[in-house]
């Protein structure tokens, strides 16, 4: 089957990203169309791997370490080198680029400590790899799950958004932790993790547990942000064919405005604030070369104490946020995640 979305599978798309969890019958009626409509719609696609929504597990749950930005020079090697960090657990984006390097990722390790061999090392020693540039990321402005396809009407918006209300964090003012999960929260969240719109209904099956302790446990983990749902397709599927790496040399007293600006934009797709000579990271989508081009000229001009910047063209993206693609499909569905295993907030 040829890759390729029509106009009711962008907009149901677009009603995802706004709503990841959000029942097919609030879906329909956003959308006009039936709840058995959209319910085939979802199932197609997701049977033909072109979309998946998922659960991103944030990092208090699941270690102490940080993303690093990683550019790597593997001039004929670049589809090999990709290929060998898409086998390394810590890698949470993989992509081959076209720029002054030959491949970029990010990779986060579960433990600070392990950022260390884990760079000088096993990255830098890959047959293959010429030469790496590492920073790293101290804040993220953006990640990817805030990007949002531009279809929605505002009235459409304002219905999705009454379900979203009941599961955003009920504090996000303030500055403790959440508490790490145990037991059947734990259990709870491997399932949201692997699948984003695993019910309450589903979650008590699959535990053995109340339905009510399901339910109770479940908005536990939506409301504190432990779990954030996301939807998981491919940009060039909705009209975006053109990705960017662009990083940033700001100088210190630009860097959180033009990080904070960039966030903003609509091509951005994850905006990280971050330590060495590349102190902000754009990872924007464009329908074509002259978005870009209006990117670069346009809207970096316009931003305070940028000195430089450099451009890697995305060729080839082989794993975002720790999923697999397979020319422009995600790779066949894991099972519950192992949220131990270094899986969580990023890109």
């Amino acid at each position: 089957m040829e890759n390729t979305l029509d106009d009711d599978d962008l907009d149901l798309v677009a009603a995802l990203q706004r709503a990841p969890r959000a029942p097919l019958s609030l879906l329909a009626q956003a959308l006009g169309v039936s709840a058995s409509t959209v319910g085939r719609r979802l199932a197609r696609l997701e049977s033909n791997r072109l979309l998946r929504v998922i659960g991103q597990v944030d990092l208090s749950v699941t270690g102490e370490g940080t993303p690093w930005h990683v550019w790597i020079a593997a001039p004929g090697r670049a589809v090999d080198v990709a290929r060998r960090l898409v086998e390394m657990p810590e890698a949470a984006h993989v992509a081959v680029t076209a720029g002054q390097t030959d491949v970029y990722c990010v990779v986060q390790p579960a433990r600070r400590a392990d950022a260390r061999d884990l760079l000088t090392r096993r990255i830098a020693t890959l047959p293959g790899v010429r030469s790496t540039r590492t920073e790293l990321v101290l804040r993220a402005d953006t990640k990817s799950d805030s990007w949002r396809l531009p279809r929605l009407t505002e009235d459409q918006r304002r219905l999705l958004a009454t379900y979203t209300a009941e599961e955003r964090e009920t504090d996000p003012g303030g500055t403790d932790r959440p508490a790490r999960p145990t037991g059947d929260e734990l259990r709870t969240l491997r399932l949201l993790a692997a699948d984003g719109r695993t019910t309450a209904a589903q979650v008590s099956r699959e535990l053995g547990i109340g339905q009510s302790t399901a339910y109770r446990v479940t908005q536990s983990l939506l409301q504190r942000g432990l779990v954030r749902p996301r939807v998981e397709i491919e940009p060039a599927l909705l009209g975006y064919a053109l990705e960017a790496v662009v990083a940033l040399t700001v100088s210190p007293g630009g860097m959180r405005e033009a990080a904070r600006t960039l966030a903003r934009h609509p091509s951005a797709r994850y905006v990280s604030t971050n330590a060495g000579a590349f102190s902000v990271v754009h990872q924007g989508v464009f329908r074509d070369e002259e978005g870009l081009a209006e990117f670069l000229t346009g809207d970096l001009a316009e931003l305070d104490g940028v000195i430089s910047f450099d451009v890697s063209v995305v060729l080839q993206a082989l794993r975002r946020h720790w999923l697999d693609r397979e020319d422009g499909r995600l790779a066949a569905a894991p099972g519950p995640t192992d949220t131990g295993s270094g899986r969580h907030d990023d890109t």
